[in-house]
């Protein structure tokens, strides 16, 4: 089964009722059809932490889609361990002209490791790294 990377943008326009980004999340999802989602301990933490931002009921759902995301058979989470940590850095130190997060940088090597291009974001930063951003949006 085809696998896809879901970076922190793609859960939070799924999760905020009104975020900008919602529909294109929703079509570049419904147009992947039946896949693996793949994403990271990291990618959790930063979708939760801008959900706290938003009040009490959006950070409790935060919590509580995380977990769900964490139970999901069709989503596979890459746990943080010291190894991704420093890979990150690395990359973080050898990209200085760049504007990547730490976090960007983890998922770039954990799509890099897994053999996945596509990614279900609107952050340039991966057509930079040569992968394929599936988020855009259309005129409506």
């Amino acid at each position: 089964m085809t696998h896809v990377f879901a970076d922190s943008n793609y859960w939070i326009a799924v999760a905020r009722p009104n975020d900008q980004w919602k529909t294109a999340a929703q079509r570049a999802k419904q147009a992947l059809g039946n896949v693996i989602l793949v994403t990271t301990d990291e990618v959790l933490t930063e979708f939760i932490t801008a959900l706290s931002k938003s009040g009490p009921e959006l950070r409790t759902a935060g919590v509580r889609m995380a977990r769900a995301i964490l139970n999901n058979p069709n989503v596979k989470v890459i746990p943080q361990s010291r190894d991704g940590f420093l890979r990150a850095l690395a990359r973080f130190e050898s990209r200085g002209d760049k504007q990547y997060s730490l976090t960007d940088c983890r998922s770039m090597d954990v799509m890099h490791s897994e053999g996945i291009q596509d990614v279900l974001t609107n952050d340039h930063h991966f057509e930079q790294e040569g992968f394929r951003v599936l988020m855009k949006q259309t005129d409506e």
